[in-house]
């Protein structure tokens, strides 16, 4: 599934196509996703002109002055953009076209169908989709002291609490594994436990995570691709997700593996102790 690196990755890729740019034409070949668009969005986006493209979340927002254009990719969606030469060759997914006055067209594919196209004409902080998240992990805003308050009023583990989109958006659990890995936290210490320097730590490396899983594309473990089409390479870089039974880069104990929330979990027993 697209993480919030993924997306911004998609973000910075599209965003010198689009901005300032007058759509001509949407081309919609397949109306069912996660929910239906609505039938009227090729009318009601035809011959506005794009403001600017940014990110809140894992949603993509296209912005206009008479509303927003948000995308969000689901578990394998993905946006690119096509010159002319590109355009006609069609892939078997790729349900929405969006065709742009500098000649380029924004494609978005989706196999399984998780993803979302739906326009709003109000306030983008006031959607339902949106109004209730937490801050982005990248700003000032999400800090030791806010995740320290935040875990104070969870009964949780600290692995649910950061992957938690109403505490924090955008940490996925490929980064949450990461993440607490690096500030040597086990992942199922109650959240109430966490100490304000375990909490320095966390804050410290979801943040590095994340910015340098953008600086690199991305994880690619299955569907992603970013916006010219090539798969981003973060997961060359990953020390523990997906390392079952494999020997902990830094101390060789044996890395372990168990579901939580039916999410795969893994951690070092060395590296990150069950006990404070």
């Amino acid at each position: 599934m697209p993480e919030l690196p993924e997306v911004e990755t998609t973000k910075k890729g599209i965003q010198p196509y689009l901005a300032n740019t007058t759509i001509t034409g949407v081309i919609i070949r397949q109306f069912s996703l996660r929910w239906p668009i609505a039938n009227d969005l090729a009318d009601v986006l035809t011959n506005q002109i794009i403001n600017r493209v940014s990110r809140r979340a894992k949603y993509l927002l296209i912005e206009f002055d008479k509303g927003t254009l948000m995308i969000h990719l689901g578990m394998s969606g993905s946006l690119r953009i096509l010159d002319k030469l590109e355009q006609g060759i069609l892939g078997k997914h790729d349900h929405i076209d969006i065709e742009l006055s500098n000649g380029y067209i924004l494609r978005y594919n989706d196999p399984r169908r998780f993803g979302s196209v739906l326009w709003t004409s109000d306030p983008i902080s006031q959607h339902k989709l949106i109004a209730h998240l937490g801050p982005e992990p990248l700003l000032k805003e999400f800090n030791a002291e806010y995740l320290q308050r935040q875990a104070q009023l969870k009964r949780c583990s600290v692995k649910t609490l950061i992957m938690n989109g109403k505490v924090v958006v955008g940490v996925g659990n490929i980064y949450a594994n990461e993440s607490l890995f690096l500030a040597n936290i086990h992942p199922r210490i109650p959240a109430q436990s966490m100490s304000i320097s375990q909490s320095v730590k966390l804050t410290e490396q979801i943040k590095s995570v994340l910015e340098r899983a953008i600086k690199s594309g991305g994880t690619t473990l299955k569907d992603f691709t970013n916006s010219d089409g090539k798969p981003g390479y973060f997961a060359q870089h990953l020390n523990i997700y997906g390392r079952k039974g494999e020997d902990c880069f830094i101390c060789k104990s044996r890395i372990q593996h168990y579901k939580e929330s039916q999410r795969a979990t893994y951690y070092c027993p060395l590296c990150q102790p069950e006990t404070n």
